[in-house]
C-alpha cells in the first residue's frame, strides 16, 4: 500500500523523507483509518526501512522519528452474574457431555481460567481437600487458584458419573475429556461454548467469562494483587484494566438509576 502510495506521489524509495512518510500517515488518516491501525502503519513502516538497510538500499530510516498515535482502550466484555447463571443453566445434563460442560464452565468462571489451562489441567491438579487447582499458566507458570463450594459440587458430580462413562476403563488423566474419552481440546471447548451461548441467547466468548472472574471479584471488595495472582498475570498493569471496566460499569449504573428518577418523577 505504501509502495503504491510513493508510485502515485512520484516518490522514489531510495530518497523519500520523514516528511514524505508523515505525509502517507496523515493520507492514511484522512481516509477515516483508526488510531490502532495507523500505529501497526507506523511500525510496519519503521521495520520495512529497517529492511532496506539491511539490504543496502538506503542507510537511514525515515520513519523511526514519526510518533505512533496512542492506541484506544477497548474494554473487556463482562457478563452479570445473571447472565453468567443463565449460561450455565441452559446447559442440558441429560448426557454425561452436558455435566461435563456444566462443570468445566462452571470452573472456568469461578476461578478465572484460560481455555487452555483448562486443557491442560490433570487429575493430580485437584485438591479437593483445599479446594484449590494446581494451574498451569503461560510461560509454564505454576499458580494455586481455590474454586467455591458451587465448583466443587459439580466436580464431583462430574468425577463420580459422568466422566467414567465418557472414559471407561483408559488411563487417561485429564480432568475433562471428549466422548471418546480423551483430553478435550480447546477447539472442542470453542464448539461447545458456541452452542451453548446460542441456546442461551448469551452472546459471549469463553474468555469473557475470565473477565467477567476477574470484575466480579473486584466489584466485590477483592484488591487488584490478589486478582493478579489468581489471573497468574506477570504485571499487575494488566489486571489494571478491570478495575477501568468496573468504573464503567459503575458509570452505567449510576447512569441507569438517575434516568428512572428522572422518569419517575418527571412534571
Amino acid at each position: 500500500m505504501f509502495l503504491a502510495w510513493c508510485e502515485q506521489k512520484k516518490l522514489s524509495l531510495e530518497t523519500l523523507t520523514t516528511q514524505d512518510c508523515v505525509r502517507f500517515v496523515l493520507d492514511r488518516s484522512d481516509s477515516g483509518i483508526t488510531g490502532k491501525t495507523i500505529a501497526k502503519d507506523v511500525a510496519a513502516l519503521r521495520s520495512f526501512f529497517r529492511y532496506t538497510i539491511i539490504e543496502k538500499i538506503r542507510n537511514d530510516n525515515p520513519a523511526e522519528l514519526i510518533e505512533s498515535p496512542s492506541r484506544e482502550k477497548n474494554l473487556p466484555r463482562v457478563l452479570s452474574p445473571e447472565q453468567i447463571d443463565s449460561f450455565l443453566s441452559s446447559i442440558s445434563l441429560e448426557k454425561p457431555v452436558g455435566v461435563r460442560d456444566r462443570t468445566l464452565f462452571e470452573l472456568i468462571y469461578s476461578c478465572g481460567l484460560r481455555v487452555s489451562e483448562a486443557v491442560s489441567l490433570s487429575l493430580e491438579d485437584l485438591y479437593h481437600d483445599e479446594k484449590v487447582l494446581l494451574v498451569t499458566g503461560k510461560g509454564g507458570r505454576e499458580r494455586m487458584v481455590p474454586f467455591g463450594s458451587e465448583a466443587e459440587k459439580w466436580l464431583s458430580i462430574y468425577l463420580e458419573t459422568a466422566r467414567p462413562i465418557l472414559v471407561k476403563n483408559r488411563p487417561e488423566r485429564a480432568v475433562f475429556v471428549n466422548y471418546r474419552g480423551q483430553r478435550i481440546t480447546r477447539k472442542g471447548i470453542w464448539k461447545r461454548f458456541n452452542e451453548i451461548s446460542i441456546a442461551s441467547g448469551i452472546t459471549a466468548k469463553i474468555h469473557t467469562l475470565r473477565h467477567s472472574f476477574a470484575t466480579h471479584l473486584l466489584s466485590g471488595g477483592a484488591d487488584l494483587r490478589s486478582v493478579q495472582e489468581l489471573l497468574g498475570h506477570a504485571d499487575v498493569a494488566t489486571t489494571q484494566i478491570y478495575t477501568h471496566v468496573e468504573e464503567s460499569a459503575l458509570h452505567d449504573y449510576h447512569r441507569d438509576v438517575f434516568d428512572n428518577f428522572e422518569s419517575e418523577n418527571d412534571i
